[in-house]
């Protein structure tokens, strides 16, 4: 198939969703929450039911562990499930009676992580260099 500039600046703007959602991610969100692990794991709220310092965890994992994912764009459809399920539950359980402008913060990183599950990466990602590779 020949490579059009369409699809060129189609697959930049994954490489900037991805980049920037990725990094707001891990530095707005996960790294506060790791560096300050100990002292978080007692008192994090446990939506899930399966205790504070699990769902602190969960977290965790999904804003560090699933952003750097993203930003590298290594396997990017699962690494942006986990951040999907996490801002839903940000969203619409934890800030469920909080005005739109607490809700607000968890949908606009939900919304490119869900994009993010139907598109793929792009070609800028070490999933398109190892599905290459792969072939």
């Amino acid at each position: 198939m020949k490579d059009t500039t369409r699809q060129r600046l189609g697959d930049v703007g994954l490489l900037v969703l991805r980049v920037a959602t990725g990094l707001g991610m891990l530095g707005a969100h996960g790294w506060p929450k790791l560096s300050r692990f100990g002292e978080l794991s007692t008192r994090f709220p446990d939506p899930l039911g399966v205790g504070s310092t699990l769902s602190l965890s969960l977290a965790v994992f999904a804003e560090v562990g699933c952003a750097i994912a993203l930003v590298l764009g290594l396997g990017t459809r699962l690494a942006a499930i986990p951040l999907v399920v996490t801002m839903a539950v940000a969203a619409f359980v934890i800030h469920a009676d909080d005005p739109w402008s607490k809700k607000e913060f968890a949908l606009l990183y939900l919304v490119p992580c869900l994009t993010l599950v139907f598109t793929g990466p792009g070609r800028y990602a070490i999933d398109a260099r190892l599905g290459r590779w792969l072939r």
